[in-house]
């Protein structure tokens, strides 16, 4: 706090949690502030450049061109060399199963990546021809859980390991530019600072003491906002709107979802005309069954595990929300950032199976498929993954604060120093 004194400084609020916040004006290199009630992070000095993040994303773009369409494993099957690649799993995910699982994971495998660099390209030209950025970097703020090149790569490694019981396995030419592409896009997302790229574009003044922040690009308003936040147009209210009716609907839906899921086949194998159907759980136990105990522990956890898990956390949120519990927010809050974290890597199977259904396809003699159940599994984990990020975290902290006013007899929040 005496620190704080000596220099100038600024009070906003967070994000995350609406607690007040004084911070400095300006940090040095390489600070970081954080929140002290809830631990979020406020702000934080990055110096890549524009034109740093425009020259990792030409090399991502260059790497992506080789990584999606050249061979990422090659397999030895009834004597014949199988390649295949992240499109043509795709492909056949579209034509022999069905289109809208195999567009969740071109999204997430595909889309997601590519639209980063694109995204900062088009800022870098945009800005120069002066189009609207606004979605753009709104769209940036969200990419973050869809990018899911570390989640198809630990698929790509269960896939290896299943097929290695049919076939003779290879590397291939494409894997190693795959893995280039996943860690530089880990690199983007880490270092891209966003409050600095809209204050490069959209940039604001300063404000000593802001009553409020915008939920969607963290504008500090100069006064309270009526309906509109003047830099990123989206609509301001001091919460977000339908936030608990999102949730609820969005989970919901996906424990409606994993029962057929979790009941109806996911994969489906042909051998020598015999069919053999494996559900999620089922396949797990095939994998314990023939020796790949530590491939099955991570199946289970990303298929099983994380999928239940992630929604009885959920539901204990929002049921502590909607009862108004007195089970301290901090603790709330660290549930609620663990689910964010977790929920992506429940694609991990829909991945295994695009890959296995690009390089087992014998016609009569082995072929595999996906089931039924596997739009259903993926249909929920995108929902999950939805109601996160429609559950507006500053509900879990509502209920605490009142009760503190109430305690402290005050009509006004604290303001604890950062």
């Amino acid at each position: 706090m005496s620190t704080l004194s000596k220099m100038e400084t600024k009070s906003i609020r967070c994000q995350e949690c609406d607690n007040l916040v004084t911070l400095p004006l300006a940090l040095k290199r390489g600070e970081d502030a954080y929140c002290p009630q809830c631990q979020a992070k406020l702000a934080s000095y990055r110096d890549w450049s524009l034109t740093r993040l425009l020259i990792l994303s030409i090399t991502m773009l260059i790497l992506a061109s080789i990584a999606f369409t050249q061979p990422l494993i090659k397999i030895h099957l009834l004597g014949t060399m199988i390649s295949t690649n992240v499109l043509d799993g795709i492909r056949l995910m579209s034509e022999q199963g069905d289109p809208l699982t195999a567009a969740m994971v071109a999204f997430c495998a595909v889309a997601a990546p590519l639209s980063l660099p694109i995204a900062i390209l088009y800022l870098h030209l945009g800005a120069r021809l002066r189009f609207n950025l606004r979605p753009i970097l709104l769209m940036l703020g969200k990419l973050k859980e869809w990018v899911m090149l570390d989640v198809y790569l630990i698929g790509l490694g269960v896939a290896t390991i299943k097929l290695g019981d049919y076939s003779t396995v290879y590397l291939g030419d494409g894997l190693i530019a795959f893995i280039a592409l996943m860690l530089l896009s880990l690199l983007m997302l880490i270092n891209i600072n966003m409050d600095q790229l809209w204050q490069q574009f959209y940039p604001q003044k300063e404000v000593k003491n802001s009553p409020a922040t915008c939920h969607a690009c963290h504008y500090h308003f100069k006064t309270m906002p009526s309906s509109h936040c003047p830099r990123c147009k989206s609509c301001y209210l001091a919460r977000q709107p339908m936030s608990l009716q999102k949730t609820w609907a969005a989970l919901i839906a996906a424990m409606i979802l994993l029962l057929p899921a979790n009941l109806l086949p996911i994969s489906i194998f042909y051998l020598n005309g015999q069919r053999n159907e494996d559900t999620i759980f089922s396949g797990v136990i095939a994998l314990v069954n023939s020796g790949n105990t530590p491939i099955a522990i991570i199946v289970f956890i990303a298929s099983v595990f994380v999928p239940f898990f992630k929604i009885i956390i959920l539901l204990g949120l929002l049921l502590t929300i909607q009862f108004n519990a007195k089970i301290h927010p901090l603790l709330r809050m660290k549930l609620y950032r663990f689910v964010s974290w977790i929920g992506r890597w429940s694609m991990l199977d829909l991945f295994v199976i695009g890959l296995m259904m690009s390089l087992i396809n014998r016609d009569q003699l082995m072929t595999f498929t996906m089931g039924p159940a596997a739009f259903y599994f993926g249909t929920a984990v995108i929902l999950t993954i939805l109601a996160v990020e429609w559950l507006d975290s500053r509900l879990l902290w509502d209920t605490y604060a009142t009760r503190r006013k109430r305690c402290s007899g005050s009509t006004s929040r604290d303001t604890p120093q950062a």
